[in-house]
Formats: structure tokens, sequence, C-alpha cells
């Protein structure tokens, strides 16, 4: 890395350093103003710092951001940078855990907690390639009446951060638009304008206090040693699912040419059809 360049924000550990410490409590309050687009007016952050094990590792709930907000609503913000192709049980998991200790033993039902997850997405989930937008919210909806929440204590929010430059246009959501502009490129230079509304302004500093923590963290080398160690575990990942999805492929291609052959099909074809040679078709 050079010494110049400002860490990657959509390095889980380096989001976690910027938004998820007790001095950034009113940075992050402005960014979930903006992406819940409800009045946070106070917030408090678990403070919990990481281990250079655990960067390491992929343990639930190590690189999310534990918030009260308003002193009443739970919330889990993370950003996610590996696809492993089920990030929905993942954060449903995560809201259900959270929901569920809002509340002690003896308590009541009614003393159960509003609890939201936020999931940043550095890619776009499976399940929603249909959805043309880059933030989505999710609650639980009665299948015919559709604008009926069974409750408003489960709220989800989704952003796939590749979605941002198709659509951004379309969301019309400024202050939002903005954060996804730094997320992307840290060192994005946002001018503060006089005729700016007071919302904007509000934004355009809290990002301006991000990216002043950012190059604060990127000038120390012990945190650019710890970025590089969880950015060695992210390649890894991601190498380890390549691995598997090749493997996948190639097994399939010889269920595929087992089949041919047992239809009398000649190996020509046969190859021609599963890209394996005739020397490992004769094989099978």
């Amino acid at each position: 890395m050079s010494e110049n360049k400002l860490l990657k924000i959509t390095n889980d550990y380096i989001f976690k350093r910027t938004f998820g410490y007790k001095e950034s409590g009113e940075v992050t309050r402005v960014l979930l103003r903006d992406v819940l687009t409800d009045d946070v007016n106070a917030i408090e952050l678990n403070n919990q710092t990481i281990t250079e094990k655990e960067l390491m590792d992929d343990k639930v709930g190590i690189m999310d951001i534990k918030a009260v907000l308003n002193g009443s609503t739970e919330c889990d913000i993370e950003m996610q940078v590996v696809n492993q192709h089920n990030i929905e049980k993942r954060v449903l998991f995560y809201w259900a855990k959270m929901y569920t200790q809002t509340i002690k033993e003896g308590s009541k039902y009614n003393d159960l907690k509003k609890s939201i997850c936020v999931l940043i997405a550095d890619f776009e989930l499976d399940g929603l390639s249909e959805i043309k937008k880059y933030i989505t919210k999710w609650n639980i909806r009665e299948e015919e009446y559709k604008s009926v929440i069974l409750t408003d204590v489960l709220e989800i929010v989704i952003i796939e951060l590749p979605k941002y430059m198709k659509y951004a246009k379309k969301e019309k959501r400024k202050n939002l638009n903005l954060w996804l502009e730094f997320f992307k490129n840290p060192e994005v230079k946002i001018m503060l304008n006089e005729n700016d509304e007071k919302d904007i302004k509000e934004t355009k500093d809290a990002i301006k206090k991000a990216q002043e923590n950012l190059e604060k963290i990127s000038k120390d080398e012990h945190e650019r040693y710890l970025a590089e160690l969880r950015e060695k575990y992210i390649r890894d990942q991601v190498a380890v699912q390549e691995y598997g999805y090749i493997k996948g492929r190639e097994e399939e291609k010889i269920e595929i040419a087992k089949k041919m052959l047992e239809n009398g099909l000649d190996f020509e074809i046969i190859s021609a059809t599963t890209g394996l040679s005739e020397e490992e078709i004769k094989k099978l």
C-alpha cells in the first residue's frame, strides 16, 4: 500500500475503525440518519476492539458495529466484502440474535426493543438481482396485503454498493449518495456550498470528519498492518470460493460426460460438450 493513499473504507475492519468507535459517534449518527431516513438524535456505540487473531477469522459479529439509537432502538451495521451466497440468512440471524438480547429473563414481551440491521454489501446479492435500486428496506408483510406490516420492531436495510452507479440518479437520495461516493472513493472532495440545506451541510461535515479520521488511521503503521491482514483474509476467502466453484464445475462436467457415455454418444461430441479431453473421457 502507498504511504499516502487512504485505506479502503470497504475493508470491513477499516469501516469499523472509522464508524464503530465512540469518538465517531456523531459521524455514525448522521450516516444512520441518512440511511434510515429517520430522526436519529442520539447514538451510543459499543466500543469493541479487534484482535489480530480475529482479523483472520469469520466469527459472527466480529466486524459489525453495534449501536443504540435514541436510547431505545438497537442497531447493527456491517460492511460485507465477500459474497458467501448466504448473506440473507446471515443478516436475519444477526437481527434475531440482537432482538432476543433486548429482553432480560423475567421481563415481558412488551419490553422487546425495535431492532434494525443495516447491511452494506460490496457485491450484488443473488436473490435481489431483479430489484433495480441500490437500497432496499425489509419488514414482515402480509402476502396479499403487502402494505400491512406485522410489526415495526423488525427492520433490515440492505445497500448493494455495485448497484450504486446504476441507480444513484433514480434513488434521488442526495445525502446517501454523498456517503456512497465516499465509500467508493474515500479521497473524493465533497465541497460545502452556502446554498446547501441544513441536513446536506450536516452530511458533508460528517463525511469530512470521517475522511479526517480515515487519514489518521491510514498514517498509522500498525493500523495499515491490521488492514493488510484483513485484506489477506478476504483474498484467501475469495480464492477458496473460486476453487470450490471450479471444483464443482469439474464434477458437473464428469457427471454430464458419464450420462452421455451411457447414451452411447461419440467421444468427440462428449468432448465438445463438456470440454473434457478424449483421454479424460476414456478413463471414465
